[in-house]
């Protein structure tokens, strides 16, 4: 028997990087998942890659409506929800010199209100003993230049959990966050920044992560499934990083 066996779970933006490797971890220790993305194409090739129960939504993660219909798509499919993951999010880089207010507006729709708007949807549809996973970032306890806004936004879903954690007691529902570091996703070809420029950014980080690489979507999804499982069932509130050490030495 899987660690997830008839769990149902929910994952935004699980058409690639974390959130897929997570859907494919997730089905493969029992859980019927539904994954979210805005292209259909790549929620279909997705699917194609999850051995297991797997229903894909069209969804973008900014569209609040498309985010209502996601939790009610995925509850009339399978039932009430065990594991929502609120994976979907972007990361363009701006320096506070250039930063406009089409660039605010544009992480904080997808990266906060979307994942706040879909929490508050499916809070009535959550079993008792449920685990909501925000995926923030190390960026939020680290000062890398270009990342203000970004930063700002992973924070503010941090701080979220916190507050979950307390007022979802009573349902014994946990809250909690993953902090990736440098993960070796697609990602980091959609930050805006000329290809010279990822690269160079790549080798700094790899240079000042202890463990000296960059960490896979797998190892990520592995985090994710231990915070999602019993294993896990006393830790609520925390946020977990995962991140080769970068953000604690």
């Amino acid at each position: 028997m899987g660690k997830l066996e008839s769990k149902v779970a929910l994952i935004t933006g699980g058409n690639s990087g974390i959130g897929l490797a997570t859907a494919k971890l997730f089905a493969n220790e029992g859980a019927k998942v539904v994954i979210t993305g805005r292209r259909q194409e790549a929620l279909d090739e997705a699917v194609g890659q999850i051995d297991g129960e797997v229903t894909a939504i069209l969804a973008d993660a900014s569209d609040l409506d498309a985010g209502k219909l996601a939790v009610k798509k995925a509850v009339e499919t399978y039932g009430n929800i065990d594991i929502l993951f609120l994976n979907a999010g972007i990361a363009p880089f701006s320096p506070m010199s250039d930063i406009t207010e089409e660039h605010f507006d544009e992480l904080f729709d997808i990266n906060v209100k979307g994942p706040f708007f879909t929490i508050k949807e499916a809070i009535p549809h959550l079993n008792e003993g449920a685990v909501i996973i925000g995926n923030t970032s190390v960026v939020n306890q680290k000062g890398f230049p270009g990342t203000g806004v970004y930063s700002a936004t992973k924070a503010a879903l941090r701080s979220l959990s916190r507050v979950l954690a307390n007022e979802l007691a009573e349902k014994k529902i946990r809250a909690v966050s993953v902090a990736p570091g440098p993960i070796d996703t697609p990602i980091y070809g959609k930050l805006g920044l000329p290809e010279e420029q990822v690269q160079q950014m790549g080798a700094g980080f790899s240079e000042i992560v202890p463990l000296s690489r960059f960490g896979s979507a797998d190892e990520l999804a592995k985090t994710v499934l231990f915070l999602a499982s019993d294993e896990a069932s006393y830790i609520n509130g925390v946020e977990l990083a995962v991140d080769g050490g970068l953000s604690q030495v």
